[in-house]
C-alpha cells in the first residue's frame, strides 16, 4: 500500500513534455527552415505560450522531443550572451528583463531527438529515458490554450484534477459533429460537470462512427504505464504510432479520465485557428491593444 508520503509525490506533475519534430507542412512556405512551433502570435512563439502554461502549472522540467530544423526552439530558450551584452551596454533594461525571463532560473529543459516521423505516440515514447517512472504532462504547441479571464490555466487546471483523480487525464471540448475525423473521440460516464470517466476512445473517427463529439485537445497527464502500451501497439490510424491508441489501452486497467477545462482553445496547426489566435491576443496585448482595435475599427467591409 502507497504511504502518505508516496501518494503525494505521484501526484506532482514535475515533467511536461512537447512533441516539437513536426514539418508543419500546413505552413509552408513559412515553415521551410522555421519550426512551426516558432511562429509567432503577437511577440511570443507558440511554443513559448506552452511553456509558460507548464510553468504556471508547477512544472519546472520541460522535455522537448525535437527533429531536423529544429534548433531554434533550442536556441530560443538558451542564454544568448550576444544579444543580452548588447542590450545591457545599451541600457535597454526592460528588454534584457524580458529576454532573461524567457527561461528561469528553476527551470531545466531536456532535449531528444526523434529519428523517423511515426507519430505522436511515438513522439511521446522518444521522452520515456528522461521522463522515467512518474506522471507527467504533454502539450502540443499547436494548440494555443488559455483560461478563463484572471483564471487558472488549462494545465494547472488539469495538474489540480489529477491531485484529486490521479489517473491518466485529458482535456476535451465539444467539436461539431463534421469536425470528429480530426481528433480522438471520447466516450464515457459522467462523474461531475467538468470530469468524464472514459469506456470508449477512437482516434479520428468519421461522423457516422463516432461515439460522441467529446474531442481531445493538445493537453494530457499521463501516468508512466503508458509507455509499455504505445511500445507494444500495432500502427494505427494513418500508419502511424497514436497516442490515443496507448491511453485507451488504459482504461480496462488504471482507468482514464476526461476534464472539461474553462478557456479557450486556439488550433493555430490550422491558418484560420493560427489568425484568430492572432487577433485576439493582439486585440488583449497592453502595448497594441487599443490601437490594433481602432485600426480593425476602421477597416471599411
Amino acid at each position: 500500500m502507497l504511504s502518505r508520503r508516496s501518494t503525494k509525490l505521484f501526484t506532482q506533475i514535475q515533467k511536461a513534455v512537447f512533441p516539437v519534430a513536426g514539418l508543419g507542412t500546413r505552413f509552408l512556405p513559412a515553415t521551410k527552415a522555421q519550426p512551426k512551433e516558432m511562429l509567432p502570435v503577437v511577440d511570443k512563439p507558440l511554443i513559448q505560450y506552452a511553456v509558460e502554461e507548464a510553468y504556471e502549472a508547477g512544472i519546472r522540467h520541460m522535455i522537448f522531443v525535437t527533429g531536423r530544423n529544429k534548433r531554434a526552439i533550442e536556441d530560443h530558450f538558451d542564454t544568448a550572451y550576444e544579444l543580452e551584452t548588447e542590450l545591457e551596454a545599451s541600457g535597454k533594461q526592460q528588454l534584457l528583463d524580458l529576454v532573461r525571463s524567457l527561461a528561469p532560473a528553476d527551470m531545466d529543459c531536456s532535449y531528444v531527438r526523434q529519428p523517423r516521423s511515426l507519430g505522436l505516440g511515438h513522439a511521446v515514447l522518444c521522452a520515456e529515458a528522461l521522463v522515467g517512472n512518474e506522471p507527467f504532462a504533454v502539450l502540443l504547441a499547436d494548440d494555443l490554450m488559455c483560461g478563463p479571464e484572471g483564471g487558472a490555466g488549462v494545465l494547472a487546471q488539469m495538474v489540480k484534477q489529477f491531485q484529486q483523480t490521479p489517473t491518466s487525464l485529458l482535456a476535451v471540448q465539444e467539436v461539431p459533429l463534421e469536425h470528429v475525423r480530426r481528433y480522438g473521440i471520447v466516450a464515457g460516464d459522467t462523474v461531475d460537470d467538468r470530469l468524464v470517466k472514459v469506456r470508449e476512445m477512437v482516434e479520428k473517427p468519421a461522423p457516422d462512427k463516432a461515439p460522441s463529439r467529446l474531442g481531445v485537445a493538445g493537453r494530457y497527464i499521463l501516468t508512466p504505464a503508458v509507455f509499455s502500451r504505445i511500445r507494444n501497439q500495432p500502427r494505427g490510424s494513418g500508419g502511424e504510432i497514436q497516442l490515443t491508441d496507448g491511453i485507451a489501452q488504459l482504461i480496462g486497467t488504471e482507468g482514464v479520465h476526461a476534464f472539461r477545462y474553462q478557456g479557450k482553445r486556439y488550433d493555430c496547426g490550422s491558418k484560420e485557428g493560427f489568425l484568430e489566435a492572432t487577433v485576439e491576443f493582439a486585440l488583449k496585448h497592453p502595448e497594441v491593444g487599443p490601437a490594433f482595435r481602432a485600426y480593425l475599427q476602421g477597416l471599411k467591409p
